[in-house]
């Protein structure tokens, strides 16, 4: 299958704001690729590539070579050409991966190379993610939904199924929880307080748990014997990286298990000490240096039998009788809001980040998020200024999207530190707005970012802050929003740097 067909469908998908349409376009391109390209088209059409990491960066694509005339590229020798990027390593591998990208984008037609660009670094805006794409593979497939989901949800994602979906139901049917494959991990959705949070999952039950939320890094462990393994979130195995997780797994008397839970650094107190530092040891190999402490808050398998269909509360038990209570997560269960809430503002006094309040009765739903947990956390807010603005891609593409932020500093040139960027929370009017508001305070222009004049101020939610070695102030804002554009500040009204470390200070 040509690159073209892909970008073509992905640029429709883009444009068109119906579920079921976006669904029909993505079926029908996996309906036209050949039995052996499905399930990377399927990988294409999600907006990712297969390869975890490839070294590319937005910097490292923002000088590309002229557009081929037409089209060549196949989706087959592009998946050739991330892959042999993403092998690359130690001496010359910076000089070899830059002549791959200058051939595999030469041969790339405008079009193929602004979606090449944007898959390279995660920012395919095109509105059909994995639900959508689960969508399609169960219509162009003509195998039941709930299959595909099943499926997916126990092999790490929906583009990992495409071909058991095509095989039809009794494939789908077939592929179950294994010990040593990561499964995607149940989410929570969230909550402005524990009240909220109790009222929607009343309907799952009276009784339900609160769990501290910790600061930590997601972890999934399975173990099968003495092999154990530890993945992320996002299904990478970082093993090696966590030498005293696996040694505390190993003890656990059992042979088979699939855990879920939390790994974080702590203080010689006991409180978690800031996540960057959990980040960075969890992104370097070997024993040494900060320890990385893990608690569980749940169990799917143990020697032989799946859990995950069971009720919490069935789970919550065997893993009281599994794991010791130094490597469980804190836990409060019962039917009683006020002794929630209590429980809600020892964890923040604790200094975690906020809690979970999760059904007692509920499934371990893998990959699904909705009522059976919800997470309630503190929102911070700061109002910074605009320093930059990025054009955007896929759907976006037209207006101006990704905006930097930056708090004032008179020590920096120009009065200001940037602390990070985003593009979310942003709606089409607020896209219509900035794209018109930044064009007018536009004093430079390199093709991919508008640098502005720093006078828009805007209201960001975030979540917390880490230290980072990217930005001159040494801080960066996680999970940021935007809340709202502030007409009513001048910049110099913005928040100071002082005032954004303040915040690490206290949280």
């Amino acid at each position: 299958m040509l690159l073209r067909d892909l970008v073509d469908v992905s640029t429709a998908v883009a444009a068109t704001r119906s579920r079921k349409e976006k669904t029909r376009l993505l079926a029908d391109l996996l309906l036209a690729a050949e039995p052996e390209e499905r399930s990377l088209v399927a990988h294409f059409l999600s907006g990712r590539l297969r390869q975890r990491r490839t070294g590319l960066g937005w910097r490292s694509l923002q000088a590309l070579p002229s557009p081929a005339a037409a089209p060549s590229l196949d989706v087959t020798g592009v998946d050739a050409a991330f892959e042999a990027m993403s092998e690359l390593a130690g001496a010359g591998s910076q000089g070899a991966r830059t002549a791959l990208t200058a051939e595999l984008f030469g041969a790339a037609t405008a079009p193929e190379q602004d979606w090449l660009r944007s898959v390279a670094v995660g920012e395919v805006r095109q509105g059909a993610l994995e639900a959508v794409v689960t969508d399609a593979i169960a219509l162009s497939a003509g195998v039941p939904l709930a299959a595909v989901r099943r499926a997916a949800m126990l092999s790490g994602g929906a583009t990992h199924v495409v071909d058991a979906a095509f095989q039809g139901p009794e494939a789908l049917a077939a592929v179950g929880l294994t010990v040593g494959r990561p499964v995607l991990p149940m989410l929570a959705s969230s909550a402005p307080d524990v009240a909220t949070a109790i009222d929607r999952t009343a309907g799952l039950g009276k009784v339900f748990g609160v769990d501290a939320k910790l600061d930590g890094i997601r972890i999934q462990v399975h173990r099968n014997g003495d092999d154990v393994q530890v993945a992320t979130r996002s299904l990478d195995d970082i093993t090696h990286r966590l030498p005293e997780v696996v040694a505390i797994v190993r003890a656990l008397p059992a042979t088979r298990l699939v855990l879920d839970g939390e790994a974080l650094a702590l203080a010689d107190d006991g409180r978690p000490r800031p996540f960057q530092e959990t980040a960075s040891r969890t992104a370097t190999d070997g024993e040494g240096g900060t320890v990385v402490t893990p608690y569980f808050f749940d169990l799917l398998h143990l020697d032989g039998a799946d859990l995950l269909d069971r009720p919490a509360t069935e789970r919550w038990a065997e893993l009281e009788r599994l794991v010791p209570e130094q490597h469980r997560v804190r836990r409060w269960v019962g039917t009683d809001p006020a002794a929630a809430q209590a429980f809600a503002s020892a964890a923040l006094a604790a200094g975690h980040e906020g809690v979970v309040v999760k059904s007692a009765t509920a499934p371990y739903d893998a990959g699904r998020r909705g009522a059976a947990w919800i997470k309630v956390k503190p929102v911070h807010t700061l109002d910074l200024v605009v320093l930059a603005v990025e054009h955007g891609s896929g759907r976006r593409k037209g207006w101006l999207s990704n905006i930097h932020l930056g708090a004032r500093d008179p020590s920096q040139p120009g009065g200001f530190v940037m602390l990070g960027k985003t593009f979310k929370g942003m709606t089409d009017d607020i896209l219509r707005w900035q794209t018109e508001r930044f064009g007018e305070l536009a004093v430079a222009d390199d093709g991919w970012v508008v640098t502005v004049r720093p006078e828009q101020v805007v209201e960001i939610a975030f979540d917390g802050l880490q230290r980072s070695t990217r930005y001159p102030g040494g801080l960066a804002l996680r999970f940021a929003r935007v809340v709202r554009y502030r007409d009513d500040k001048t910049a110099e009204e913005a928040d100071t740097i002082e005032t954004v470390r303040s915040h690490l200070l206290q949280h």
